[in-house]
């Protein structure tokens, strides 16, 4: 057990040292964008840069979630703080949402009043973009595998690195044909691929706050898988619940083929099985011995 917990601080220290690296390339060169994008007259330096703003923000969020996650449980909090990190979520998805909108808005705006772009700073703050979300994607991507609150943040970023792609195709299209109505183009393409992306952060961290079962989690397949177990004859009020993501929580009542001289004996078969075969790692089982609790007499309702 305490191996474990070494392993699992070593790898959240070396989580938070990664997402603090992207967050300080993304956010330096984030300033940089917003007045790059306001010299050039771009929007589609602008958008991106609002994109890559809700990046900074997500791996914000990230690092806060990572520090505030070592908080032992307490008498007001027992289950933790690792919930903090969908309460976070849920308010990056309404941010994306503003952000789309304003791109959207502003393209409409860009199409009736087309404004004069230069092409070629639009290009190079662009380039620059592309090489600073490399980077914080490759600093990212090792450990994107094994948390998933690294994973959200690695995915933003892969995401705007796409952006970045075409404000450099934007550019160079304007730079080689003049086509100034390429730029609203690009930003109303940006502020599209954001509204599917927020949706679908929404929609999980509403799952996770309505403790819903979790994505990935078979509820009919942990159910036969208990019903497999040696010694279960019946499983009632099954619940699957994540307490935050990648931390899945199960309760149920067993019911018990046989007496047994010692019921935590199943209670830890069953807790070893749902570790191994669907990494819940906190599971309440309350196991019921036949005649625990006998049927009411014909006529008497409680």
């Amino acid at each position: 057990m305490g191996t474990g917990h070494e392993h699992g601080a070593a790898a959240a220290a070396g989580n938070e040292r990664a997402l603090l690296v992207a967050l300080a390339l993304t956010g330096g060169f984030l300033a940089a964008e917003v007045l790059a994008g306001i010299w050039f007259n771009s929007l589609a330096l602008l958008s991106d840069a609002a994109h890559m703003a809700t990046d900074a923000t997500a791996l914000a969020i990230a690092v806060a979630a990572v520090r505030i996650a070592r908080r032992p449980a307490d008498r007001r909090r027992t289950f933790g703080y690792h919930r903090f990190e969908v309460l976070a979520a849920a308010f990056n998805a309404s941010l994306l949402f503003l952000v789309a909108a304003y791109i959207l808005w502003e393209a409409v705006r860009r199409f009736r009043e087309p404004a004069e772009v230069q092409s070629l700073g639009m290009l190079l703050v662009a380039l620059a973009g592309l090489a600073v979300n490399a980077a914080s994607m490759w600093l990212l991507r090792g450990r994107s595998e094994n948390s998933l609150n690294v994973k959200g943040a690695y995915l933003e970023v892969w995401a705007d690195l796409l952006g970045s792609v075409g404000v450099v195709g934007a550019a160079l299209v304007i730079r080689f044909t003049g086509w100034q109505w390429v730029d609203p183009v690009v930003g109303v393409a940006i502020g599209l691929w954001v509204l599917p992306r927020t949706w679908s952060l929404l929609r999980e961290t509403t799952n996770v706050l309505l403790e819903g079962v979790p994505r990935g989690v078979d509820l009919d397949a942990v159910e036969q898988a208990l019903l497999a177990v040696p010694g279960v004859a019946g499983v009632h009020d099954l619940h699957v619940w994540a307490l935050s993501s990648g931390r899945v929580a199960l309760s149920a009542h067993i019911d018990a083929g046989e007496a047994l001289s010692r019921e935590e004996r199943l209670e830890a078969a069953i807790g070893r099985m749902l570790e191994e075969r669907f990494r819940i790692t906190h599971a309440v089982v309350q196991v019921e011995l036949p005649g625990a609790h006998p049927e009411p007499s014909p006529g008497v309702h409680r």
